[in-house]
């Protein structure tokens, strides 16, 4: 058939759905409803910024009836005072200006919204309104009837403000006044400049140098020697010792030259390399601050479901106030938030975010269903079980092998090679103190001061910082959100990437489905969409919703074949769908594509194609990959893909399928035992102990800051095809700290020849200092982005 986009959203319109109006066409009602929307409030600009930027909005008929507790409310908003609220909303659609612009008119739609501004990158909206106009859910549903559904989880009821560390922004800010002012204040000194007044209050400059570096010595600093002292203690010889030691030998030293009249010091050296030092550090945490890595169920979680009364009436209750006995309501593709009992006839749970399972499993009146479960179909009941502290999700999560192991440290890059260069640079220093002590006293302590001044690593501990800092920021912008610095490390070191299956490799979001054959008219559709409300196999249930509403029929008789198909019997018509193999018509000519074949009255009519639910790009980052890794698919389907897979993936690719929660964990446990350096590729729950077990665990994710189990990296599924460039990057990165540790050690070895000689004043080596550090920066930071391009 042939397709156009819709105007609204983009997506393609398959000619029998299509809508005309304003002589425009949309794929659906709700769509074409937001159209009119923005129309009648003079919005229609929204089209302008973005070709096609909104979503199509989603039935969220009663989902938002606990906006009505005024409780829940409470706890979901920012302020509260009178007449004034203000709320925070996650809304996942936010990608475009087009967003940006309607979130922010808000107002516009309803009086009642006084102001609304949008945090483009934690995609979400704050908006300020009148609870006497408006209420919370009134603004919820408007958001969801313009395609900006709001998601509200039980971790937003919690409301737990995490205190926000600015002490490492106020340790810079402090170094860099005082860096600044002691650098004006060294100017005349350093070109000698003899003017009468300079002379006359040298001596006031001179101490007041002194007091603007006490700030940054006892305050800035304290890091450092804290990190020094603990390294002395646990005998191990870390990169802050000869840092700590050099900054404490420039001020000893800069505050008896003072006090003895030699000179004003090196106080704008240390100064420097304090500011220079914590501002490596503010640069490497930057990137990765605003996303969560450790969730728990609560982020999963919705914060109300709907209890049935005694009276049979219905009352939306917090989660935490469900207790044993309590009958829910659980609507279509709502999570159960709590072990219990099916009351209802049937219905289908699929668990695959528990379990990795992606077929639903069929539950009848009486059966056990288990928390974590999305319930797929028509509105059900239950009977709790369990509450949800008691729950098997809660349960789970809280077992102590899906944790990410706290002990699990790495020795990073500059801890390496500080065991080698702080005990030779201390020893250096002091057997050239030792050397000179018995020719000249004041020699020998320049050519101490000036040692630790020019072999001070602070250019050897930017190097990692800086380039880490630099690469987290590239991998970021490129959708790649890394725990911490540590991690491309590791990622440089891998040498076998496991993958899950189900949300991994293949795809969430819903496939699209193209039908090929004789055209169906409207009575052999609603023969066809009558025949598939009585199944609830995934392809089914897919295909029920592609088909437009149509009229309710009744079925004479109905009978699913368990992976075969479909009969049913409207009377004097009949539907058979199904395989090839079961409407005996053999026309399959490609392995990769999942076909639904559609037989009305013994006449074949054609097939639903379901495009293929792999990733984009999955057979060509396999391919790249098989040729420098080792391969595995580890999954808790079932293998009926197998063969499809063979085919799509490289040969020394291992399947392994059938696996439960903790198989995945042992299974990992069992490769690292062989000495492989694993990285775990994986979403939802049932992966969570293997991305904690892996020498690195990454989740997949179609919204990252919701969906990441605890993990090292977030990768956005839109990027995974980029996996094999991320993995080549973050060893490139590991070759720009290596050619900048040799510039450095370089520089080290250069300017130590002079100053053991005696040749190097602590006044030059205080100024070739901070430039060696400035060289190092740039150069790291332009490598990192060289690699990032090439």
């Amino acid at each position: 058939m042939m397709t156009q986009n819709c105007f609204h959203c983009g997506n393609d319109i398959v000619k029998v759905q299509e809508i005309q109006f304003d002589e425009k066409s949309f794929c659906c009602t709700g769509c074409k409803t937001v159209y009119e929307i923005f129309s009648l409030n003079d919005l229609s600009c929204y089209y302008d910024f973005e070709n096609a930027p909104g979503a199509t909005p989603q039935d969220i008929k009663g989902k938002y009836d606990f906006l009505d507790n005024a409780d829940i409310v409470e706890k979901l908003l920012d302020f509260n005072e009178e007449k004034t609220q203000i709320v925070s909303l996650y809304i996942p659609h936010i990608h475009c200006s087009s967003c940006i612009w309607i979130l922010e008119n808000l107002n516009k739609l309803n009086n009642g919204v006084t102001a609304s501004q949008v945090n483009f990158h934690e995609k979400k909206v704050r908006i300020t309104f009148t609870s006497e106009k408006v209420s919370l859910k009134e603004i919820v549903l408007l958001l969801s009837s313009i395609g900006y559904e709001p998601y509200i989880s039980l971790e937003n009821y919690e409301n737990k403000k995490k205190e926000v560390d600015r002490s490492l922004y106020y340790k810079i800010g402090v170094a860099f006044f005082s860096f600044g002012n002691i650098m004006l204040l060294s100017f005349p000194e350093y070109f000698e400049v003899g003017e009468f007044w300079i002379e006359q209050y040298k001596g006031f400059f001179r101490w007041l140098i002194f007091v603007l570096a006490l700030p940054p010595f006892f305050y800035s600093a304290w890091g450092y020697y804290v990190s020094a002292w603990k390294s002395i203690k646990s005998k191990m010889l870390n990169i802050d010792i000869p840092i700590a030691l050099g900054i404490v030998v420039m001020f000893v030293r800069s505050t008896v030259d003072i006090a003895m009249g030699y000179g004003q010091g090196f106080f704008d050296s240390m100064c420097g390399l304090i500011f220079f030092m914590l501002l490596g550090k503010m640069f490497q945490q930057k990137t990765y601050n605003f996303l969560s890595f450790e969730r728990d169920y609560k982020s999963y979680f919705p914060i109300a479901v709907t209890k049935i009364l005694s009276d049979k009436s219905e009352e939306a209750i917090q989660v935490y106030d469900i207790q044993k006995g309590d009958r829910l309501l659980i609507r279509n593709q709502e999570l159960i938030p709590v072990d219990g009992i099916l009351i209802s006839d049937k219905t289908a749970i699929d668990y695959s975010f528990v379990t990795g399972e992606a077929v639903a499993i069929e539950k009848k009146s009486g059966d056990k269903v288990y928390a974590g479960g999305k319930q797929i179909g028509n509105v059900v009941e239950m009977e709790v079980l369990q509450s949800v502290s008691q729950s098997y999700l809660t349960q789970l999560w809280s077992n102590d092998v899906f944790q990410k192991r706290v002990e699990q440290q790495y020795k990073t890059i500059t801890d390496s090679i500080s065991r080698y260069f702080t005990p030779a640079l201390l020893l250096l220093a002091f057997v050239s103190f030792g050397f000179w002590i018995f020719k000249d006293v004041t020699t020998a302590f320049n050519v101490f001061t000036a040692i630790l001044i020019v072999a001070c690593p602070c250019a050897l501990a930017l190097t990692a910082p800086f380039t880490l800092g630099n690469v987290l920021r590239i991998m970021g912008y490129k959708k790649f959100y890394l725990k911490n610095a540590t991690v491309i490390e590791q990622l440089a070191k891998v040498d076998t990437l496991v993958f899950d299956k189900t949300g991994t490799i293949t795809t969430n979001k819903k496939t699209s489905i193209i039908y090929e054959g004789t055209s169906l008219n409207e009575a052999e559709l609603r023969l066809l969409k009558n025949t598939l409300r009585g199944s609830n196999h995934p392809l089914s249930r897919r295909l029920y919703d592609f088909i437009p509403n149509q009229e309710k029929l009744e079925t004479a008789s109905f009978e699913e074949i368990i992976g075969k198909g479909i009969f049913a019997n409207f009377g004097t018509q009949t539907v058979k769908l199904g395989s090839s193999q079961f409407l005996q018509h053999m026309s399959e000519n490609t392995h990769k594509k999942t076909k639904v074949h559609v037989e009305i009255n013994g006449i074949y009519k054609g097939s639903y194609v379901f495009n293929n639910q792999y990733r984009e790009g999955l057979e060509q980052l396999f391919d790249k990959l098989s040729k420098k890794y080792n391969l595995v698919v580890l999954s808790g389907d079932n293998d009926g893909e197998r063969k499809i897979l063979e085919k799509m993936l490289p040969a020394t690719t291992t399947l392994v399928f059938n696996q439960k929660p903790e198989q995945k964990l042992q299974f990992i446990e069992n490769l690292q035992n062989q000495g492989k350096n694993v990285m775990m590729i994986g979403d939802g729950l049932n992966d969570a102990g293997a991305l904690a077990q892996a020498n690195i665990g990454i989740s997949i994710s179609e919204n990252v800051n919701v969906f990441s189990p605890a993990c090292d990296g977030i990768l956005d599924a839109t990027k995974f095809s980029k996996i094999g460039y991320f993995l080549k990057f973050s060893k490139n990165a590991m070759k720009t700290i290596y050619m900048s540790f040799g510039l450095s050690l370089l520089y080290n070895v250069v300017g130590l020849s002079f100053a053991v000689t005696g040749n190097l004043s602590p006044l030059v080596a205080a100024i070739i200092m901070p430039l060696s550090t400035v060289t190092i920066v740039s150069f790291v930071t332009i490598m990192s982005n060289y690699f990032a391009r090439k």
